[in-house]
């Protein structure tokens, strides 16, 4: 199932889904590998150089399609987020900092890859993702409102500016297209100015639900009411380009 209809379902089936993608005979090889390597890893080519390990890392960010770019995966690591100049703090895909953030090749007591619990930690994000990527096979829209749901919970419970909160979407694949798609913005939208670009957001978002912060979609009400517009706004318009009032229809029928 598509659409709307579909998501629903999906939500009420998502941890019996999770849990046999999780148990998955190619799943629990990945796991078990990065598990038992992982530790060894010191530095941004000790990670590199092995496709396996690599594998898991880059997918427990979402980044699994960059696996081949491995001269910029070695600059994003071994430059790490401490210094402002950091090449993953000046590119506008936030993934690559969090990648960096969580090795921390950079950082003065070494790589975290011997922490306590960091294969746990990746191991599950990895987990999450490549079940996002594979709703996404199956259905690119459901694949984006998995990630946004997952990213715009967490971005909402940060403590951080309302103004941080709409740069850290605007700077997310997932989270933007969702916003996109449910606000009714051209793909010209994004060659605008950014901050006329969060200037629209947080105007439809008070149009849309009363209130212009972020914050906002901690709650679920909220999160499934934009997941909503997104999902049934692509359906009705791959079906036949409705017009506005015909999507607005759609949507009160729910």
């Amino acid at each position: 199932m598509s659409g709307y209809v579909g998501w629903r379902f999906l939500e009420r089936t998502i941890e019996r889904q999770q849990e046999t993608h999780d148990k998955s005979p190619q799943i629990r090889k990945d796991l078990d590998y990065f598990a038992a390597k992982i530790g060894n890893v010191r530095t941004a080519e000790d990670l590199v150089s092995d496709y396996r390990l690599l594998k898991v890392a880059l997918g427990a960010f979402g980044l699994e399609e960059a696996i081949d770019g491995k001269a910029l995966i070695r600059k994003v690591l071994t430059d790490g987020s401490s210094n402002k100049e950091a090449l993953a703090n000046r590119l506008s895909d936030k993934r690559w900092l969090a990648l960096a953030k969580a090795f921390g090749f950079d950082s003065a007591e070494g790589a975290q890859t011997t922490a306590a619990g960091f294969a746990d930690r990746l191991s599950a994000q990895y987990c999450t993702r490549s079940f996002e990527t594979a709703i996404g096979e199956l259905d690119g829209n459901m694949g984006l409102a998995l990630g946004f749901d997952r990213e715009v919970t967490a971005l909402a419970a940060q403590n951080s500016s309302d103004v941080a909160k709409w740069y850290g979407i605007l700077g997310s694949t997932s989270m933007r297209a969702v916003f996109d798609g449910a606000f009714g913005l051209p793909k010209s939208f994004a060659s605008l100015d950014l901050d006329r670009q969060l200037e629209v957001y947080r105007e439809k978002s008070e149009a849309m639900f009363g209130d212009s912060s972020p914050s906002q979609f901690a709650d679920p009400h909220v999160r499934d009411k934009l997941i909503k517009t997104f999902l049934i706004r692509a359906e009705t318009e791959a079906s036949g380009g409705y017009s506005p009032g015909r999507i607005a229809l759609t949507l009160l029928r729910g």
